[in-house]
């Protein structure tokens, strides 16, 4: 991109222009920094574009799937995966906004951003204030596409540790139906006996699918 006019440069045109007037394409092409021998950095861009289909696509891939790309490798997969992720948390956690989680639709707002484009299911733990503030939430588990294994010690030590007033459960379904399965409700009321035993009250398990959601708790599989 160096041999280019100034004003074609993505670089430059954002400066000028602002990053709404670059394509998808400029925008990630920008944050590969450079392409390859023979071929450009917003070619590149392009190329993952076509290969994954769109921007979204490329933002839920693994920085390893990404690193495997030809002319990426991963000093730039890290970097495109860091840039997502910091994208997710800030639509996730609106900026010196306090997160009360009172309802299953607050709790899918908050964490569809993290959540639901991601390849792999994730089991996540929301710690809760007595006001059902968020005091902050912890990755418990990284599963396979179709489960993950999920220790109760693993779910509540973040909860005893915080001295939190209860507790959220939420996963992910990789496919992007939320509906839960058998291994999902088992595993809720284990979870649920766990939490008596700690005197430490769970309000939900929230499914988190793509543009949708299943909150346990609404169909009374929890009661702690």
């Amino acid at each position: 991109m160096k041999d280019w006019p100034l004003a074609e440069r993505p670089r430059e045109r954002l400066l000028w222009n602002g990053p709404e007037a670059l394509a998808d394409a400029e925008l990630l092409a920008i944050q590969l920094g450079s392409g390859t021998r023979g071929k450009s950095a917003v070619e590149l861009a392009r190329e993952m574009l076509a290969t994954y289909g769109s921007l979204a696509d490329v933002a839920g891939r693994e920085a390893t799937e990404l690193a495997r790309v030809r002319g990426v490798g991963r000093a730039k997969a890290a970097r495109l995966v860091a840039t997502f992720e910091l994208t997710r948390r800030l639509r996730a956690r609106p900026l010196g906004a306090r997160t009360v989680l009172s309802t299953p639709a607050e709790v899918y707002a908050a964490f569809a951003p993290l959540m639901e484009d991601l390849k792999r299911e994730v089991f996540r733990v929301a710690l809760l204030d007595a006001q059902n503030g968020l005091l902050r939430d912890r990755v418990v588990s990284e599963g396979t596409l179709s489960a993950s294994l999920v220790h109760p010690r693993e779910v509540f030590k973040p909860a005893i540790l915080e001295s939190a007033s209860s507790v959220i459960l939420l996963h992910n379904h990789p496919s992007g139906d939320p509906t839960p399965s058998r291994e999902d409700i088992r595993l809720t009321r284990q979870l649920v006996e766990c939490a008596r035993l700690l005197d430490l009250r769970i309000h939900d398990h929230v499914i988190v699918g793509r543009g949708r959601f299943v909150s346990l708790a609404e169909r009374g599989m929890i009661a702690c």
